[in-house]
């Protein structure tokens, strides 16, 4: 065969080459990826392409597992030039340009967990551009979280506490207990994934303490304190039935002194009836003795 059939063999091989790899081809190493709050994370993303690099580019998107519904850019290479975007200025950067399309995400935040998705195309390639997609997962531990209590603190009155975490995950635990006087877990509702609450009904001095959130994952505990106390109206019962103890022992003694009184007057009744009735019956002899008639006589 003479160079021309050679020449005419090679550019068959090349043209059939160029038109099985005319699009770029990605590929990314890892499906999922796990980093704490605050660390780096490198992000994969290899592709392969026949053409010179002078018409690259790469195009790096977010959509955010707090709003899967608004994609968000992250970084973009486009023929030399390097574009952050603002929400991730200073923390984001390329690898290995131009030979690679993998990312460095520095100062990780929980809004930055989501799905990574790497768009590779590199003109005059024919075909799509490649693309490559995985799944970030920033774990952090809890936030801070508030107390607050509500409702009515009176005797007989019902009060909610609530706890709430701001950030978390894993998505956090929360328990409450009562500390004082002694330590005891109460039954938490969830009213989301972020807050727990207690309700107490028909409150009473017995209610009163100290009250401790804890929220927990792997990565940490906080914690948060109330100090309840509930009213509870004096107990006047004593205090009446000393009133009445007192109101009869008084009546008592009135009706002890009526009672001598009474006593002493008709005893002096009778003294006086006494000595008037003897000083009767003392005329009365004086008065019929013989002697004294015949004396009178005389």
């Amino acid at each position: 065969m003479g160079c021309t059939g050679w020449r005419l063999l090679w550019l068959a091989c090349l043209v059939s080459t160029f038109l099985q790899y005319g699009a770029v081809r990605v590929t990314v190493r890892e499906s999922g990826l796990e980093v704490v709050r605050g660390d780096s994370v490198t992000l994969p993303c290899s592709f392969f392409t026949m053409m010179p690099l002078f018409r690259l580019s790469i195009i790096w998107t977010l959509t955010p597992v707090s709003d899967p519904d608004t994609p968000t850019q992250v970084i973009v290479y486009d023929q030399g030039q390097v574009i952050e975007s603002p929400s991730f200025m200073g923390r984001v950067g390329f690898a290995g340009m131009p030979w690679s399309a993998d990312i460095i995400l520095n100062s990780t935040w929980v809004s930055d967990a989501g799905v990574y998705r790497c768009v590779v195309s590199n003109p005059p390639e024919t075909g799509d551009p490649g693309i490559g997609e995985l799944s970030l997962t920033v774990l952090a531990p809890p936030s801070l979280p508030v107390c607050l209590w509500e409702g009515d603190t009176d005797a007989g009155g019902n009060v909610r506490l609530s706890c709430g975490v701001v950030e978390g995950f894993p998505t956090p635990q929360v328990i409450w207990e009562k500390l004082e006087p002694d330590k005891t877990t109460l039954p938490v509702n969830m009213d989301d994934d972020m807050t727990g609450s207690v309700h107490i009904a028909n409150v009473s001095a017995q209610t009163s303490g100290l009250y401790r959130c804890s929220v927990t994952n792997p990565l940490g505990t906080q914690h948060c304190y109330i100090n309840l106390s509930v009213y509870t109206p004096p107990d006047n019962s004593p205090g009446i039935l000393q009133g009445v103890m007192l109101s009869l022992s008084m009546a008592l003694l009135l009706l002890a002194l009526m009672v001598l009184v009474l006593w002493l007057h008709r005893s002096a009744q009778e003294s006086k009836w006494r000595i008037s009735h003897e000083d009767d019956e003392c005329y009365n002899e004086i008065k019929y003795t013989p002697a004294l008639i015949k004396r009178s006589f005389v």
